[in-house]
């Protein structure tokens, strides 16, 4: 009889958030890689979007809009509150929908201009 060892732990990596502290797995549910909190949605400023690799920066990402791409995915657009440097990074499934939707919904709410010059048109 042959003796048969299987390693059946599961290496999940990790990160705590920078901001509000929840560990958080680099995967979303769906097994994609997460580089921003699912909480909070914030992130860290770890890759450098402009010349590819590391980044020496380490700031904070503040998710600051939602982009819609032509294939209807959402993307949270973050901004480093250290250099202002901004990236995208894809929704994941489990991201809090309270904040994406308080997101979504800003410029409407929030808009540049005045609303009461439509009454005018």
């Amino acid at each position: 009889m042959s003796s048969h060892t299987t390693n059946n732990t599961l290496n999940l990596s990790t990160f705590a958030c920078a901001w509000c502290g929840l560990t958080v797995s680099a995967y979303a549910a769906d097994g994609v890689p997460r580089n921003h909190c699912p909480s909070c949605l914030r992130s860290r400023h770890v890759l450098d979007h402009v010349e590819g690799g590391p980044s020496d920066c380490e700031g904070r990402m503040s998710p600051i809009a939602i982009a819609v791409l032509r294939t209807g995915d959402w993307m949270v657009i973050h901004r480093c509150v250290r250099c202002d440097e901004l990236t995208s990074n894809p929704v994941c499934a489990d991201d809090n929908q309270l904040i994406l939707m308080r997101m979504a919904v800003r410029p409407l709410a929030q808009p540049p201009f005045p609303l009461e010059a439509f009454g005018t048109l």
